[in-house]
């Protein structure tokens, strides 16, 4: 028997199935069903997925697939999500790992595929990202410690105090620091006192990428 807040979401959940074979996102279900917080969905689709009604597929980003509907006895309808970025289903992205993130290391560690690392959706927005492992402690009193997980938006441009996946262009190097432009430079701008404030000029240096958060394993 389920709830009315269950049978409406397998009935959202199917209807979107039916349409265009892809899963609602979260925050479409958690709308549909006039719903505070994503927090609930999860109870929602775990409570479906517990009756037999749903299953959750691993490595697909939020790929749900209808077992049978209210009053069906077996499996009725194979409708999984695709998409070229797998994910777990539990809310999450599938970006790449690109290697580790500090001054003197080679560009080529970040333009090149790694394995694949997953991070909550609500991290990111529109845009390309990748992830790399923080080196070093430039960054400690912006909250980003040696072997955090860097979360990467794809750019080529950043307004001034955003941190940064700056590229030294002459000492051929990647760095993950603070940016500030002048007019007759660029300031890399460590959050670190025991690390100095570096200056380029306007033409030594390219923008990467835009920090946009950072994972972190407790051990």
């Amino acid at each position: 028997m389920l709830t009315q807040k269950q049978h409406d979401l397998l009935k959202f959940i199917d209807k979107r199935l039916k349409k265009n074979s892809v899963s609602p996102s979260y925050d479409e279900m958690k709308d549909a069903l006039g719903l505070a917080s994503k927090s609930g969905i999860h109870r929602l689709i775990t409570a479906l997925e517990e009756r037999g009604f749903i299953r959750r597929l691993p490595h697909r980003a939020r790929a749900l697939e209808i077992l049978k509907l209210p009053g069906e006895k077996s499996s009725i309808m194979q409708k999984t999500l695709e998409t070229t970025a797998p994910a777990p289903a539990n809310d999450q992205i599938s970006i790449p790992l690109m290697g580790k993130i500090a001054a003197g290391v080679p560009i080529a560690a970040i333009e090149q595929d790694g394995p694949r690392f997953n991070v909550p959706d609500g991290i990111i927005g529109r845009g390309d990202h990748f992830a790399l492992e923080v080196e070093g402690e430039s960054m400690i009193n912006a909250g980003i410690l040696d072997g955090d997980i860097a979360v990467i938006r794809k750019a080529n441009t950043a307004r001034n105090n955003q941190i940064v996946v700056a590229y030294v262009v002459d000492n051929e190097e990647a760095t993950l620091k603070r940016i500030y432009k002048t007019g007759n430079g660029v300031e890399l701008i460590a959050e670190n006192p025991d690390f100095p404030t570096r200056t380029f000029g306007p033409d030594q240096v390219e923008v990467q990428g835009v920090l946009v958060g950072i994972i972190r394993k407790y051990h």
